[in-house]
């Protein structure tokens, strides 16, 4: 029997060669800004085209179904889920649709959904004026401003009170947030919840934890996250809800949570492992690669199941200053600290740091394992300290919007948007 052919959208070359070393014939699509030659040992073909621009490769893709089928359409990247799910549901294949990878990734339309049905229940309020907003803050006390759509808290703002209204509204003018929507804010301990579902059941694989600095970008994640027996339980049978009330059939998902006073409530979910090398804490502490786990499907695979921790892993992210970098000391003395599993340091001189505007400002980050959370938590902080950015004022620069933002890492984030007229 010959092996089975799969398309698989975006990626990197490692998330593709697992698919190979599992005997797939991959047809892979790719944005050719992101082609790494790496990926070509791994494919039986390669379309180098945007697989956000639709038309082209709805058109592409139903050729070649036509001339031999694809067993599976795959991706394990935001960018790229809502086409996935619109793919699958064009060739009549097994998985994900249109339904629950729209649902997912529209954070608005998934929030009415959820509310609507009494699912944690989260004040919200879709595209306000000033003055709503300024109001809809002072009766929760505190908001947050976000896009429509996106990941990596890209777009997204708090206001601490109602006073801080104008300048997030100028901000959201600045930022060209147009398509955004208002919530109350939840207070309380952030996690996310990384599950695995088969034919609509969902497990729970494993619980992160969550460090943001009190501010919205992520500065490290731990595997497993410590949760009271009675706050699990309640967190496993709100995204249980939730991942049925979207219906997701199948593969992982990525859910952030905050355990408030009054319970769980959702922030956003999504039908994809969780990024920031979550994939990894989970492989190292539960002993599941929930990457190789997506593409187990399509050999009828009952999925990977719920095993116990081993011990612990955290991730902390590198930041710096603003500014240009002069500098980069202390990698090497990070590798050799207790624990670490992986150093990268994704800046180097001449570099520019950006303040923190989203996941992709982030200059790096060290991984570790050790025996429990809390340890884990305090080697990679420490491991992180030995590493030292320098960095010196770059001098003016003109602010950017998001749709730059988005523009240097080559995505949109709604590709069945019209396009912008002329």
């Amino acid at each position: 029997m010959s092996a089975p052919r799969i398309l698989v959208l975006g990626g990197k070359a490692g998330i593709v060669r697992k698919a190979a070393a599992l005997g797939f014939e991959i047809t892979h699509v790719q944005k050719p800004s992101a082609f790494d030659p790496a990926v070509v040992d791994h494919c039986a073909q390669l379309l180098l085209v945007d697989y956000q621009d639709v038309p082209t490769v709805t058109a592409l893709v139903r050729a070649l179904h036509e001339q031999r089928p694809f067993a599976r359409v795959f991706t394990q990247t935001e960018a790229a889920q809502v086409v996935a799910g619109h793919l699958t549901d064009v060739l009549g294949l097994p998985g994900n649709g249109a339904g629950p990878t729209r649902l997912l990734h529209d954070k608005p339309a998934l929030r009415g959904l959820l509310n609507d049905k009494g699912i944690g229940p989260v004040a919200t309020l879709r595209a306000p004026g000033r003055e709503e907003l300024r109001a809809f803050t002072a009766r929760h006390g505190a908001a947050v401003i976000k896009p429509a759509m996106g990941s990596g808290s890209l777009g997204v703002r708090v206001l601490a009170s109602p006073e801080e209204t104008d300048a997030a509204w100028e901000w959201r003018e600045r930022a060209g947030l147009t398509d955004f929507f208002a919530e109350e804010y939840l207070k309380g301990r952030e996690i996310s919840v990384e599950t695995f579902s088969v034919a609509g059941r969902h497990t729970v694989v494993a619980l992160t934890g969550k460090d943001t600095g009190g501010g919205v970008v992520e500065l490290g994640h731990v595997v497993p996250a410590a949760l009271t027996p009675g706050d699990r339980t309640a967190v496993t049978e709100l995204v249980t809800a939730v991942l049925d009330a979207v219906g997701l059939v199948e593969g992982p998902a990525h859910t952030e949570v905050i355990v408030t006073a009054d319970g769980p409530r959702v922030v956003e979910a999504h039908s994809r492992r969780g990024g920031d090398r979550i994939n990894e804490l989970v492989r190292l502490v539960h002993g599941v690669d929930l990457e190789e786990a997506t593409y187990r499907l399509a050999l009828d695979d009952e999925g990977p199941g719920a095993p116990a921790p081993d011990g612990a892993a955290a991730i902390r992210f590198l930041t710096a200053a603003p500014g240009l970098v002069t500098a980069v000391t202390g990698a090497g003395a990070a590798e050799e600290a207790e624990g670490v599993v992986q150093v990268d340091v994704a800046v180097g001189p001449g570099d520019t740091v950006h303040a923190l505007r989203w996941s992709e400002d982030r200059c790096g980050h060290v991984l570790v394992r050790a025996a429990d959370a809390a340890t884990a938590v305090r080697l990679a902080r420490e491991a992180a300290d030995r590493i030292v950015i320098t960095t010196e004022p770059a001098g003016p620069r003109t602010e950017e919007t998001l749709d730059d933002l988005l523009r240097e890492v080559d995505e949109v984030l709604d590709p069945f948007a019209p396009a912008p007229s002329a």
